[in-house]
């Protein structure tokens, strides 16, 4: 599906940009859509709570940054120029504005150990691709001011070929972070849609720590990072990459043949051992002030000689199942009783390990009305859950898993909700699902635990524009909630 976007001349003035940019908006039909996932992108960080008081960008990170291609061409904000200096991380999109505030501690800053960087977007409405392209700020650039293109090298440092075929979510494009750039940056990717006039713009904020060359031609390609314990019968790899793929040669495994070897130092400190062992192009272990590496019982580096074209390690962990794991519902009563389509429904569970576990209840649509989560230790617990739903069938659905992930448990049992329905059916519970809303969306408002329906084309364009700190269309709550919905 195509976006139209505006042809028009060069606005040079923001002002006429915003116009444009509104007007780009307003006359989408549909369009393409993603997010930088690794790193996560400063709007993906909003959406998983890492990122705080983001507006509009936490329930919407795949359509942030999307406006006109050919950055860093121009002042922004027309076609061929890209977004406009000082909304590049919003794109120019009133909804995701937030994102624009910078100053050197507003957003989380992702770890960067190793300058071999797969980068990978998640795509939820793909379109061809012409390129994917990797910007990051200057040495010297200033975190406390708006990020614009003097912020920026005026270069890529690393830039894919799209070949206009539909990206694929999950692909990695290796990269590598200049030499000579490290601490706190921003990375500005780039994806350039190809049947469109559009790109998206995400930004991702980074502290690049990794070490550069080293002395004596090693370079850091990865680290054994121990922290999950281990049983006997369990494996650990080593597994080495080039730029090429996977490079078998220099991948070491090893088993785990006594208990004591299981513990997380000890089997981080039985790797290294065993890869330096086996290659005299690559070592594991800590640097001494004499250049020396020496395995250690803890946090292993790995290092490589440039012969052996490997650029990075990754550490795979082959746990078996706990087969004596067990858990299950352990009570429940015969029925439920709703109020006006409310209820609480307590039921116990006994589990044999400690587990997360959450609970689901669903109605005989499938549809979910009921959700808890909890930690619970080896033994029986009880749960509450908040239900919304109507009188009729419904399935709990049970699913643990075991603190070091090994193992999952599921159990499902039939549970009948009685009483006083809440009458309207819905889709969503607001603002779950906020970036699918559309004409016909049926939502329930929590706050007055009533109905709306999102009203038909164009109206249903403000269905969306919702944040905590913009609210004026949320429905029967907002002060302009009228404009986009219908009380059911």
């Amino acid at each position: 599906m195509k976006r139209t976007l505006y042809k028009g001349g060069a606005l040079t003035a923001c002002t006429s940009s915003m116009i444009l940019l509104s007007a780009m908006l307003a006359s989408q039909t549909a369009s393409a859509h993603g997010y930088l996932e690794v790193p996560p992108s400063r709007a993906l960080l909003c959406q998983k709570g890492v990122n705080t008081n983001c507006g509009g960008a936490q329930y919407e990170p795949q359509s942030v940054g999307e406006t006109f291609k050919g950055f860093p061409a121009g002042v922004g904000g027309a076609p061929g120029q890209g977004p406009v200096d000082g909304k590049i991380a919003s794109g120019g999109i009133p909804l995701f504005s937030a994102l624009d505030a910078q100053s050197a501690t507003r957003w989380h800053l992702t770890e960067i150990k190793d300058r071999n960087i797969d980068f990978q977007w998640r795509y939820t409405a793909a379109h061809p691709a012409t390129k994917h392209e990797y910007f990051i700020t200057r040495n010297g650039w200033n975190p406390n001011e708006p990020l614009k293109r003097a912020s920026f090298e005026s270069t890529p440092f690393c830039s894919v070929d799209g070949a206009h075929q539909l990206p694929v979510s999950g692909a990695k494009h290796n990269c590598t972070i200049p030499t000579d750039k490290s601490g706190q940056h921003v990375i500005l990717a780039v994806w350039t849609v190809g049947d469109t006039d559009a790109a998206f713009y995400n930004a991702t904020d980074v502290n690049i720590i990794a070490e550069p060359e080293l002395p004596g031609g090693w370079s850091s390609v990865g680290g054994i990072a121990p922290s999950t314990p281990l049983l006997v019968g369990d494996k650990v790899k080593a597994r080495a990459f080039s730029a090429n793929g996977e490079s078998p040669d220099y991948s070491v495994e090893i088993a785990i043949d006594k208990a004591e070897d299981g513990t997380p130092n000890n089997w981080s400190y039985k790797l290294a051992e065993k890869i330096n062992s086996t290659h005299t192009l690559i070592r594991a272990g800590i640097r001494d002030e004499n250049g020396n590496i020496e395995p250690v019982r803890g946090n292993n580096t790995l290092y490589a000689q440039k012969d052996s074209g490997v650029t990075r390690y990754e550490v795979q962990l082959d746990m078996k199942e706990d087969a004596a794991a067990r858990m299950s519902v352990a009570s429940q009563r015969p029925e439920y009783v709703l109020d006006k389509g409310l209820a609480k429904v307590d039921f116990g569970i006994i589990a044999n390990r400690k587990m997360n576990v959450e609970a689901t209840l669903f109605d005989e649509n499938n549809k979910p009305v009921g959700n808890v989560s909890a930690k619970v230790d080896s033994g029986a617990t009880n749960l509450i859950m908040d239900v919304r739903s109507n009188p009729g069938k419904h399935t709990l659905t049970l699913v643990g898993t075991t603190l070091d992930g090994r193992t999952t448990r599921q159990d499902t049992r039939p549970t009948l909700m009685t009483g006083e329905g809440m009458g309207v059916e819905h889709d969503f519970v607001f603002p779950d699902g906020l970036a699918e809303y559309t004409a016909g969306t049926k939502v329930l408002q929590p706050k007055t635990n009533e109905v709306f329906e999102c009203k038909p084309f164009p109206e249903s364009g403000y269905c969306k524009q919702y944040s905590p700190s913009a609210n004026g269309f949320e429905p029967g709550v907002g002060a302009h909630w009228h404009m986009a919905w219908e009380k059911r």
